[in-house]
């Protein structure tokens, strides 16, 4: 599983079997009769260089109620985060109408760490220690000082609440961290659980987009809700740990 890389030395793939023949840094054919530099040391054929690979055995966590926690988003999770978006249910709220491979999924993990997208994965508390549970996405308009809201939760805690309190805690950075106005999202409009959740953690609704998506293979429309800095009146996790401005 590729985690992160580094700038390879290509120098270690290429060998004949009379002699080796190497390329440098800079792309330059060399052969150990090339004056200009000596031959260096073997290496083994064709061995990529090391991976480094991070692995969390105690998790971050920045933001938390007593039962869910916010922390960054794992490279090392990449097959959990990918197991969680093959569930049925996940397909059909998302709108998607065919799985990704595993291989695909971990190639749009190192453009998913590299890019500006704000993605928190959540953890469910109410256990002996925190167990990954879903992940909350932010894809910021820095133009305008808003964003689109993206959850996605595992199917062993879903029913439990545990969508509402994600929510609430992404809100809570958008507003109090990220400096966001307002946070936005489309929802189908037969996912009335999501919706639900959604109220709940502070969004209003905007009005629907006509049959904008499929939900079990009908037309269906979508519904844009939002949320305000202005009108955000959760319990902040944030300000009570730097205080307010006098």
């Amino acid at each position: 599983m590729l985690l992160s890389s580094r700038r390879l030395d290509v120098s270690w793939c290429l060998e004949t079997a009379s002699d080796q023949i190497r390329i440098d840094a800079r792309g330059r054919l060399w052969t150990p009769t090339s004056p200009s530099r000596p031959r260096p040391a073997p290496t083994p054929p064709c061995s990529p260089p090391e991976t480094a690979i991070t692995s969390l055995a105690d998790p971050i966590i920045w933001l938390r109620t007593e039962t869910c926690g916010l922390g960054p988003y794992r490279a090392d999770l990449v097959e959990t985060y990918w197991r969680w978006e093959q569930d049925p249910a996940i397909l059909v709220g998302y709108g998607r109408q065919a799985p990704e491979s595993l291989e695909a999924r971990t190639e749009g993990m190192a453009h998913q760490l590299r890019g500006e997208n704000i993605r928190f994965t959540i953890y469910d508390l109410t256990g002996d220690e925190p167990a990954p549970a879903g992940v909350a996405t932010l894809l910021p308009d820095h133009s305008v000082r808003t964003a689109e809201f993206v959850i996605m939760l595992s199917p062993e805690v879903r029913g439990r609440g545990l969508g509402t309190a994600a929510t609430q805690l992404t809100l809570d950075y958008a507003f109090h961290v990220t400096a966001l106005r307002m946070v936005w999202l489309k929802v189908l409009a037969p996912n009335a659980g999501a919706i639900r959740a959604y109220e709940k953690a502070g969004f209003q609704h905007v009005g629907p987009i006509r049959q904008a998506g499929y939900w079990l293979g009908q037309v269906c429309d979508e519904i844009v809700m939002d949320a305000l800095a202005a009108e955000f009146t959760g319990t902040s996790a944030i300000t009570p740990t730097v205080g307010t401005s006098p």
